[in-house]
């Protein structure tokens, strides 16, 4: 008997939420679930795509991530998350087109990796990740990473900028500055451009003032 969409989504969700439950903080299930949601909102801004596309991507885009936060960022989570994907939609019967398209939003929803989405059901899907990597959420992940790897609780710019990940200074200071204060840049939707910008406000309000507070004055 054929599954519905929904019992395959149901199913698959458990297998996501196995294997992601034990997590890291800033990329367990929680984590998936808010990227799916961010996704389901964007679409529904963007007439003609394809929403089950967009929710098997989002539900599967960290499957990797376990593997990729015990190897130190050795590997590419996105890559290696498309490989895991396809394998798994396979084992469901998914058919082939669906996997495919799928396949592909996952792999190139990473911001670090160099490849970029060509289909807006994978533009979706990338930006609602980086949309969970702003405001006041995006301030908690970085700080629950920083934290998972000793790192301090604050440092100066020139510390930020001129140390290695995966280090002591790689602070969520570090990740702000680095990575996340360019998002609204990099983002591809509309509707994902104007949530960053108002997130990304926010969170620079917030490093200016923890920047006060902690008396690094070449760091403003």
């Amino acid at each position: 008997m054929t599954m519905t969409f929904a019992e395959l989504f149901e199913r698959l969700s458990a297998r996501v939420r196995a294997k992601l439950d034990d997590a890291s903080g800033c990329h367990d299930f929680d984590h998936t679930l808010r990227v799916l949601h961010n996704a389901e909102l964007l679409a529904a801004e963007l007439p003609g795509v394809d929403l089950q596309i967009v929710r098997l991507a989002a539900l599967l885009h960290d499957f990797a991530r376990p593997e990729e936060m015990a190897a130190k960022g050795k590997f590419c989570h996105a890559r290696q998350g498309a490989e895991l994907a396809g394998q798994l939609l396979r084992e469901f019967g998914v058919d082939s087109g669906t996997v495919d398209r799928v396949v592909a939003a996952v792999r190139t929803h990473r911001y670090r990796s160099g490849e970029r989405p060509t289909s807006p059901e994978a533009e979706i899907v990338y930006d609602a990740d980086k949309l969970d990597s702003l405001g006041a959420v995006g301030i908690g992940r970085a700080f629950l990473f920083a934290g998972r790897e000793h790192a301090r609780l604050h440092n100066t710019r020139e510390e930020a900028l001129n140390s290695a990940a995966y280090s002591r200074e790689d602070t969520a200071y570090r990740e702000y500055l680095v990575k996340l204060r360019k998002l609204p840049e990099a983002m591809l939707t509309e509707p994902g451009r104007r949530a960053a910008r108002e997130r990304a406000a926010f969170m620079k309000e917030f490093f200016d003032r923890l920047n006060a507070e902690t008396q690094f004055p070449a760091s403003r």
